[in-house]
């Protein structure tokens, strides 16, 4: 679209410093993007002070996630509404008295129903947040601007299970949920001083008054994405489709989400805007956002799993492994926030895939004997490919589209991430169950006890146990199972791998598409011009 479109009317200057405006967004998307990994690694925790099962202390995890996927889309229809600051500040709101509530929960029941509303509460940030930076800065400083709120993006997810391991190593599970009480405190009485609608944002909402609400659509999304969160979140460990239940939720799931996107492409008021899917870079930029989530929290799951599976890592350990590869996001983010007004954003969005497709393809060399630095390696290389990819993609949705649609724009974008996230995490935690046994059965076959490499292991081995006071009977037993051992562990290592190519792969198919994205000059605000 170009900048005569309505909506696209004269830009007005925020009345407070854009930058304190940035860090007053960032500052609750951290806090909510923390709370998507920082409950990983206490779940064990969780199980044990609250009396229940590890499987069914993971309910603390999917409540959030399908919360906050049916939220998300409706975050640009409910700005509209009730006004984008308004909205925002009751997000901020309601995240902060549930995380209070979450941490005094008494029971798993009531700690799941409390992070229902914490998930509402979180789903409505993130769209929110980028809508109102790209209000307040102009086309020619989105780059600067997204590369500091992207900092928080990607490296929350990155030192959730950091911070999250040393919390219950230290203290209680608990704190993990009131940690975000002076924080969320802090964010609502900067964001009352703050930030402002802007003028067209506010004729939006004196039109949307008069408007009936979309009842329909409203059902179909919410059914459809909350449906499909659980299939995602609980696919693998009730046998896919092996199980009734999924496959009913995933039939409801499909029907839903094609109806609503039926639906709303017929609505003059759309919840969410699937029209803007006509625009082939915008469509090319969610696809690559999806990718994105796909790879970052895919591999966030990924790594910590490996070094503690295999490696023998704690929990605080493995979170370590991740940390070095926020400081190098961080160091990442300002270069290309610099370099988006100097190269065009698709060329920058192209390295970052081609970065990020060589770590995981390097990353595939990743062995049981692998040291500390080693794997913390393996996460920097991909961290300074994420850097190069979230600032470039965010850019390119936003480039052309009228400045009236900002909302709906953060609202898909941020849907993808999330979706992809899901996806990426659903990948990895099925591949490594099943991949794991596939390999275990190939490498059984090609074990024999006549090989002679065979059976000098074994027979190194029994003799070690019998210099340890077993007898030759038990000593053979314990070679045995010693053996399987070694080759369970190399079966897991092989998943593992295969897992992280799908991820390298992935990455690789998305470099050609930027030939499909639009030129732009990034050298003039016009470029981007709403």
């Amino acid at each position: 679209m170009s900048a005569a479109v309505p909506g696209a009317a004269v830009r007005v200057a925020p009345r407070r410093n854009p930058w304190a405006i940035a860090l007053t967004v960032t500052l609750a998307t951290f806090m909510e993007v923390l709370d998507t990994s920082i409950a990983n690694v206490a779940l064990p925790h969780i199980a044990g002070g609250l009396a229940s099962s590890v499987d069914e202390s993971t309910w603390v995890l999917t409540s959030y996630l399908v919360a906050n996927a049916m939220v998300l889309p409706l975050s640009a229809w409910l700005s509209g509404r009730l006004g984008r600051k308004n909205f925002y500040m009751s997000c901020v709101a309601l995240f902060t008295v549930s995380s209070f509530l979450c941490g005094i929960a008494p029971t798993l029941s009531s700690l799941i129903i409390f992070r229902v509303m914490q998930g509402a509460g979180g789903g409505g940030l993130q769209p929110s947040e980028q809508a109102i930076l790209a209000d307040t800065f102009p086309p020619s400083q989105f780059g600067m601007a997204f590369a500091v709120y992207g900092m928080a993006v990607v490296l929350a997810p990155v030192i959730g299970p950091t911070l999250g391991g040393f919390i219950v190593d230290h203290f209680s599970w608990r704190w993990i949920f009131l940690i975000n009480i002076p924080i969320g405190i802090i964010s609502l009485m900067l964001s009352y001083r703050m930030i402002e609608d802007p003028p067209y944002l506010k004729e939006q909402r004196k039109t949307a008054r008069g408007l009936s609400i979309d009842y329909t659509g409203l059902g179909f999304v919410v059914v459809g994405l909350g449906c499909l969160q659980f299939v995602l979140d609980k696919g693998q460990e009730d046998d896919w489709f092996g199980s009734h239940l999924i496959i009913v939720l995933s039939a409801i799931a499909a029907l839903s989400l094609l109806a609503f996107v039926v639906w709303e492409w017929r609505q003059r008021n759309p919840i969410l805007d699937v029209r803007l899917f006509r625009q082939r870079s915008f469509a090319v930029a969610a696809m690559m956002m999806f990718v994105l989530g796909f790879g970052l929290y895919g591999t966030t799951v990924l790594l910590p799993l490996y070094v503690q599976q295999l490696l023998g890592y704690s929990a605080q350990t493995a979170g370590m492994v991740l940390s070095p590869g926020g400081i190098a996001t961080i160091c990442s983010m300002p270069l290309v926030g610099f370099l988006i007004s100097r190269v065009q954003a698709r060329w920058l969005a192209a390295v970052g895939f081609a970065i990020s497709a060589w770590a995981m393809f390097h990353m595939a060399g990743i062995n049981p004997k692998i040291d500390y630095h080693t794997a913390m390696m393996y996460r920097i290389y991909q961290s300074v490919g994420l850097a190069f990819l979230f600032v470039p993609i965010t850019t390119i949705a936003y480039a052309g589209i009228p400045q009236a649609k900002n909302n709906q724009v953060s609202s898909i974008v941020n849907l993808g991430r999330n979706l992809g996230g899901s996806v990426g995490i659903a990948m990895v935690t099925t591949m490594l169950a099943r991949r794991s046994q596939a390999h275990q059965h190939q490498l059984i076959s090609h074990l024999s006890g006549y090989d002679r490499p065979v059976q000098d292991a074994l027979n190194g081995m029994t003799a070690m146990f019998q210099q340890r006071g077993f007898d030759p009977a038990g000593a053979l037993q314990q070679s045995y199972g010693h053996l399987y051992g070694l080759l369970q562990m190399q079966a897991a290592a092989l998943a593992y791998i295969d897992a992280i190519w799908v991820m390298g792969g992935a990455a690789l198919c998305m470099i050609p598409l930027v030939l499909l994205l639009k030129k732009n000059d990034p050298r003039t605000a016009s470029a981007m011009a709403h």
